[in-house]
């Protein structure tokens, strides 16, 4: 029989590298550590670590161990929160969402769900999907509106992610500048958008670190390296920033504020983009587990809604069109890289 206590030492052994690390974050020695996963290893009959003076590394049946702990942790969290809403007598909901998706596709959707629901004591976490999405899987949060960039999906049928995900579209990014941006009067002319390469000149503006990753990956693709003025947290800040001539910026379609002084256009493909989806967990069960499968059918009808009603991606005809009918843009007294 596996020891539950002794998988747990493991877990921390396996997020922190070492013996010394997962003793500092259990609150024990290094050797309370170290005779956990020896006593592991004995029952098991296989070792669970290789040991080196680099620290320690999983081997495979290790790696099944602590995916196996994932799993525990998980459904025991969960379990003690359902106990937890069991005792305090009360429909308790939490959802957490990544800031700019909460700001476009929530609102209309909660507006309605909390008139139907007013027994419900409803929680909103604002958090990225490294922290939702884990929070969904492990109780802290019942559903999670989150997004991915380029890849598989964060869940996928029969896989071991504890979470079914529901998609909602794709979050194109697109490059802002200021209407009397050189860069703007330079495409107008041109029936298709501009690769990445050809603004490599520029300075630019990202509006969070992952978009940074992401842009720099598109970057060594097209064989150029950009030049960053500033990585923000906060899109209207980055947008901001554009409008003052610092730079020119790459922003997910919805966290844009469609400001009259700036201009926003794709990027030739291959462009990067997110994929927006809802989370939930596989073992939902109970009245918390309802409500959030109402909620996320809500979000899933509004994002459908609003894709049909207003489109927000242009094409480049239209970003071209739209420029026309304003008369063109003006050069600037000045360069706005």
């Amino acid at each position: 029989m596996i020891d539950v206590q002794r998988l747990a030492v493991l877990r921390e052994v396996a997020r922190h590298g070492s013996f010394n690390r997962a003793a500092l974050a259990l609150h024990c020695t290094p050797s309370a550590v170290s005779q956990q996963i020896a006593a592991l290893e004995r029952g098991l009959g296989a070792p669970a670590v290789e040991r080196s003076t680099r620290g320690v590394t999983l081997t495979d049946a290790g790696r099944l161990l602590v995916e196996a702990a994932d799993s525990i942790a998980a459904e025991l969290s969960d379990t003690q929160r359902r106990i937890d809403r069991l005792a305090a007598e009360r429909i308790a909901l939490t959802v957490a969402t990544f800031a700019s998706g909460g700001r476009r596709l929530l609102p209309a959707a909660l507006s309605g769900f909390v008139a139907d629901h007013p027994e419900v004591e409803l929680t909103i976490l604002e958090a990225e999907p490294e922290e939702s999405l884990p929070g969904v899987r492990e109780g802290r949060a019942d559903l999670a509106l989150a997004y991915h960039f380029d890849g598989p999906p964060p869940a996928r049928p029969g896989d071991r992610s504890g979470l079914d995900w529901t998609p909602l579209g794709v979050d194109p990014l697109r490059v802002v500048l200021p209407r009397v941006h050189p860069a703007a009067a330079r495409y107008l002319d041109r029936p298709e958008p501009p690769h990445l390469a050809e603004l490599a000149d520029q300075r630019w503006i990202l509006g969070c670190r992952k978009s940074a990753a992401q842009l720099a990956g598109h970057a060594e693709l097209a064989g150029v390296e950009l030049r960053i003025s500033c990585t923000a947290t906060d899109y209207d800040f980055a947008q901001s920033l554009v409008r003052a001539g610092v730079g020119i910026a790459l922003i997910p379609e919805i966290g844009l504020t469609r400001d009259p002084e700036l201009i926003d256009f794709p990027l030739a493909e291959p462009s990067p983009r997110r994929h927006l989806g809802l989370a939930l967990s596989r073992r939902r069960r109970g009245p918390a587990a309802r409500l959030a499968e109402e909620l996320a059918s809500r979000i899933l009808a509004q994002a459908q809604s609003q894709a049909q009603a207003q489109p927000q991606t242009q094409t480049w005809a239209q970003v071209l069109d739209g420029e026309r009918a304003l008369g063109g843009t003006q050069e600037p007294a000045g360069p706005a890289r």
